[in-house]
């Protein structure tokens, strides 16, 4: 397999965070007697601040600024300050990828301080060589402007790195940069529409570990 660079989703993917912010937000619902609308949150997964808040806007309305403020009060005082699990084969395939000399980066439509936090805690901030966010680009995942930033910070060209994603929004984001994506699903299924892109579909991060060793 030719590639010359791995390019990483954050949440979802290498950390077991959506259940946590899923979890948080209902939280946030039942506090401030609002609904909970899984339908609606299960759309906003891979999404930056700006295509969450155009989201969410649609279906709390005027409500949204005092369901905003309680989720992100929750979440910070969690992922600020506690370690989120690392999901399975993230540090092996890490580590085999470092070993190979394989420049590897981070595109998550997280904001850059509280992505950066997230890694440190959870151990694994020192594989990255760069970290590229959804608060840098005026266009958010499904755009591929985010993997075209990063791969440009890596100075390797998008049809030369392997992209690994979890959502259906991520994944059109890597397709569209074309590149090599592996897709493996966390809260969410890969759609009818995504499953035609003809990309990688796998279990976990082991499986793609084991791929790569074999080609």
């Amino acid at each position: 397999m030719n590639y010359q660079a791995a390019i990483f989703d954050m949440d979802g993917l290498l950390l077991d965070t959506e259940r946590v912010c899923m979890r948080i937000f209902k939280e946030a619902c039942e506090v401030q007697n609002l609904p909970f609308y899984e339908d609606v949150y299960l759309s906003i997964i891979g999404c930056n601040a700006a295509g969450i808040e155009v989201i969410f806007r649609q279906a709390y309305g005027d409500d949204l600024d005092r369901l905003h403020n309680e989720w992100r009060t929750r979440y910070n005082a969690v992922v600020k300050h506690q370690a989120i699990p690392v999901k399975e084969g993230v540090i092996e395939l890490l580590e085999w990828l470092k070993s190979q000399g394989t420049p590897i980066a981070i595109a998550t439509s997280t904001a850059k301080d509280v992505a950066k936090t997230k890694l440190e805690l959870a151990g694994i901030a020192k594989y990255f060589d760069n970290l590229t966010t959804g608060c840098e680009v005026a266009n958010g995942k499904p755009h591929p402007e985010i993997y075209q930033l990063a791969a440009s910070r890596l100075n390797v060209a998008p049809e030369h790195c392997l992209a690994f994603e979890d959502s259906n929004n991520g994944v059109r984001a890597a397709v569209a940069a074309n590149m090599k994506t592996y897709q493996i699903p966390d809260l969410v299924d890969p759609c009818d529409e995504v499953r035609q892109f003809g990309h990688a579909i796998v279990p976990s991060l082991c499986d793609v570990l084991a791929e790569l060793k074999s080609a």
